[in-house]
């Protein structure tokens, strides 16, 4: 009974890799979420929140408490100005992102976004009956092609749906790509909805760059992020966007008949995270930096060709050189073979061009406690010698 253009949806790779992990006591590299909670302060202001009686819808747009604070956050680390009335709270990123496309897309309009993508990317593009067109993204640094970009666009783009930094490839666009990006959304007189959820997770003393500060783009971008990164409280699910007024105006009227509003004691508790001093940050990345390294380490070991990641909390690697070319049958039999799991990278991607560039991959998630990470590079530590 499903409507056709949604039968593509019906499951997702986290679920099944999840349930075989759980069925052979497999350590989970595959989902992306943290194992340890966020700050404290965050945790004490939300739990005050629940008993101070704070349990009531909050304000449709948010609350104005945290409507500032992404106000104030936007402009102490990326020199942005923001209106507090151009700022929306969401259930998470993946609503934001959901509520722009509907918002923003008649049936048939065209969606740029860059293969591998996240996978609510597709889904939210077929819901609105739009087209998606990828440009393929290939080891080893994940960049793109630009002529592949160019022929992405067409009179019929509507929106460039962009993740920097981008799962699940750990790679971080530069200015001069986001810049080339933006040139061709201004040229076909698309927007840009840009995803930056890990923007705090960056790593070897680079910078995550706001797609809204390049010249001419605040006018025509939607900037997206959430706490749940962050934080560490992805079950939270507070996110928000922000950008021209007549923007988030559209985008809010679809949210508001998504889920109208949400996690009333969460948002003022987000708030004063989003304050909280630059240590916390540089600790997030110092803390996240050390676990990549531990798990690129451990597969390198294994025998994998590894794709060190300058942003996120995920590392691709190839089993190629482990004589599987084929991702998928890699992360399936990984539980066997060693006890750990990981997704395939190429269930994010499904044109000819990004299959094949993807075909081989697998992604681990390294947003887990060192003990963990320990433990699964140990495990895959005999993974060379049974492969060969």
């Amino acid at each position: 009974m499903l409507v056709e253009r949604m039968r593509g949806f019906t499951s997702t790779i986290f679920a099944e890799i999840t349930q075989l992990a759980t069925r052979t006591g497999a350590i989970n590299l595959g989902q992306g979420f943290p194992d340890t909670d966020g700050p404290p302060s965050l945790l004490a202001d939300a739990a005050a929140a629940v008993t101070g009686g704070m349990n009531q819808y909050p304000p449709g747009p948010g609350a104005p408490e945290l409507r500032s604070a992404v106000v104030e956050h936007q402009r102490r680390f990326y020199g942005l100005e923001v209106d507090p009335d151009g700022v929306l709270v969401t259930v998470g990123a993946t609503e934001a992102i959901a509520a722009a496309v509907l918002a923003l897309c008649e049936p048939g309009d065209e969606v740029v976004t860059f293969e591998p993508y996240y996978d609510s990317y597709a889904a939210t593009i077929a819901l609105a009956g739009a087209v998606r067109r990828t440009v393929p993204l290939r080891a080893p640094d994940f960049g793109f092609d630009d002529d592949e970009l160019r022929a992405a666009f067409s009179a019929r783009t509507r929106i460039v749906l962009l993740n920097s930094p981008h799962n699940p490839t750990g790679a971080v666009f530069s200015r001069p790509q986001l810049a080339r990006i933006g040139e061709l959304a201004a040229e076909h007189g698309a927007i840009v909805v840009t995803d930056e959820v890990y923007e705090h997770i960056v790593f070897d003393g680079k910078a995550h760059v706001p797609m809204a500060t390049l010249p001419g783009m605040a006018e025509r971008t939607l900037t997206i992020s959430s706490a749940g990164k962050t934080f560490s409280v992805t079950g939270w699910k507070i996110g928000w966007v922000h950008g021209p007024a007549e923007l988030v105006a559209a985008v809010r009227a679809v949210k508001q008949f998504l889920t109208f509003t949400a996690g009333a004691p969460f948002q003022p508790a987000v708030a004063g995270a989003l304050a909280l001093p630059n240590a916390f940050y540089a600790g997030l990345t110092a803390s996240l930096q050390a676990k990549r390294d531990l798990l690129v380490d451990g597969l390198r070991a294994a025998g994998f060709r590894v794709f060190r990641p300058s942003g996120t909390y995920f590392v691709v690697a190839d089993g190629a050189p482990l004589g599987f070319d084929d991702g998928a049958r890699l992360a399936r039999a990984l539980p066997e073979l060693c006890g750990v799991a990981a997704v395939p990278v190429s269930v994010f991607a499904d044109s000819p061009a990004g299959s094949e560039a993807t075909r081989s991959l697998v992604r681990f998630a390294f947003c887990k406690r060192d003990a963990v990470l320990t433990a699964a590079t140990e495990r895959l530590a005999g993974l060379r010698l049974k492969a060969g």
